[in-house]
């Protein structure tokens, strides 16, 4: 049974559930500068959570290949006033927080946040482990190589497949011995990786569920799915939907996406597929 504890509510991931991507970076690659003033914010959050989303992740640093890298001051400044606006307008909200910064997560969570999204787990800020085993959040360990800055230089692995899973069951030996309970794994499709590296982890993506811990899949609008077809990540909502099925079909419990309803859908055709089999 799959359950994580967020701000004291059971949810079950035995069945797929969805995060909504709330983006408050001017330069995020898909919807960057659009949810700049307290209305639009809200006016996005409401339509995300009235077509299904579990769980709005919101991010104030763009990770974006080759993104400008902010200080902790300016992400926080970014997104705690957000964080405050979304638990007073939607009281019962679950708020999933992108930083890698162990402070951010801290003042986040006691703003009202549950959920802690760490791009780099626990490699960018070495407190983020202690200060996860304090907060006793859920927190989702994401695979990187390098920094947004650095990542797409020239990555390369031994094997992506065993070193990804190697990286995360050390990972999660870690945090185990540290009391954490609810941890998810994110293989990091588009960051330190090539267009084969990424295919190799979707074809794969079952054997990430030896780890036996939750699996989220960040495919939505990447550059995996339109770059192939000369297209932009505008195009790419037809792939981005071929995308999460296929990691749906091979175990992925949280899709983390732009298209909430498109999201929801894909996930009722696949748990009908496999109710039937």
């Amino acid at each position: 049974m799959k359950h994580i504890n967020c701000n004291g509510k059971l949810i079950d991931l035995n069945s797929p559930k969805v995060m909504g991507i709330l983006n408050i970076t001017p330069d995020s690659f898909f919807d960057g500068g659009k949810h700049n003033t307290p209305d639009a914010i809200i006016f996005q959050v409401e339509k995300m959570l009235n077509e299904g989303a579990t769980f709005i992740d919101v991010g104030a640093y763009s990770s974006r290949p080759g993104a400008k890298h902010i200080s902790e001051e300016e992400e926080m400044s970014r997104i705690l006033p957000i964080i405050k606006l979304l638990t007073k307008t939607f009281p019962s909200i679950l708020i999933s927080v992108d930083t890698f910064r162990s402070n951010v997560a801290k003042q986040c969570v006691e703003n009202g946040a549950c959920l802690i999204n760490d791009i780099s787990a626990g490699d960018l800020d070495t407190s983020m482990f202690s200060t996860i085993a304090k907060l006793q959040v859920p927190y989702i360990i994401m695979h990187m190589q390098g920094s947004p800055q650095n990542m797409q230089n020239n990555p390369t692995y031994h094997d992506i497949v065993k070193d990804v899973l190697f990286y995360f069951s050390k990972k999660i030996a870690e945090l185990r011995a540290l009391g954490v309970n609810d941890i998810i794994t994110d293989v990091g499709f588009g960051f330190g990786k090539t267009l084969e590296h990424n295919y190799k982890l979707l074809a794969n993506l079952e054997l990430f569920k030896n780890l036996e811990v939750p699996m989220l899949a960040g495919l939505s609008r990447k550059s995996m799915l339109y770059k192939p077809l000369n297209t932009s990540a505008k195009e790419a909502l037809n792939t981005t939907t071929a995308a999460n099925t296929i990691a749906l079909l091979n175990g992925a419990t949280i899709l983390r996406v732009h298209d909430v309803k498109k999201a929801m859908e894909t996930i009722k055709i696949v748990e009908l597929l496999k109710n039937n089999q």
